[in-house]
């Protein structure tokens, strides 16, 4: 799969990470760690700039192989934010979508407009027929990202996920490509 560039608006761009990102999106997660934190688990495990660059080369081999796809979230070509595509199952045509942002661009509509685009790729380019997102039950604001964009909540997995130690609940919320027709015709 070739490298992938999604215009929102004149300011904003999704597109891959290349490996001279690598300081700029451990800055980016860094700055919000207190942030983020809270609500994905891999934010701890990314100490140093050496991480975000393993990261990005493993990004890369997923795209190559078709098995994920990890997108920088970039206003004005700086990184304020991630949004990607993992656990992509090509025979049923369906995989999960995560996403992020920096502290300081949370609230301005930013993952929403980003989303409607990423989602519109996912289902016209890459064939899709499925979008999962899977969410911590107390990130009230990824529910909110999910019903805003027409995702349904089709179950809860009880403490199937550890946050601080504690087992957490998993809310799975799902989109059907006829639903988002449907609503984006």
């Amino acid at each position: 799969m070739p490298l992938v560039s999604i215009i929102i608006d004149d300011k904003l761009q999704l597109r891959t990470y290349a490996v001279a990102d690598a300081q700029e999106l451990f800055d980016a997660v860094n700055n919000s760690r207190k942030h983020l934190n809270p609500w994905l688990e891999w934010v701890s495990k990314t100490t140093k700039p050496e991480h975000s660059l393993q990261f990005i080369q493993q990004s890369l081999h997923q795209l190559n192989m078709q098995e994920a796809l990890a997108l920088g979230i970039f206003e004005h070509d700086k990184i304020i934010g991630g949004i990607g595509m993992h656990a992509w199952d090509q025979e049923t045509k369906r995989a999960q979508i995560g996403y992020w942002i920096s502290s300081e661009y949370e609230g301005r509509g930013i993952i929403s407009r980003s989303m409607i685009k990423f989602v519109e790729f996912l289902f016209d380019k890459i064939g899709l027929n499925k979008i999962e997102i899977h969410f911590i039950q107390t990130n009230k604001r990824s529910a909110k990202v999910a019903a805003q964009m027409g995702f349904k909540v089709e179950g809860i997995i009880r403490q199937s996920i550890m946050r601080n130690g504690m087992p957490e609940d998993v809310v799975i919320a799902g989109l059907l490509k006829s639903e988002w027709l449907a609503n984006h015709s």
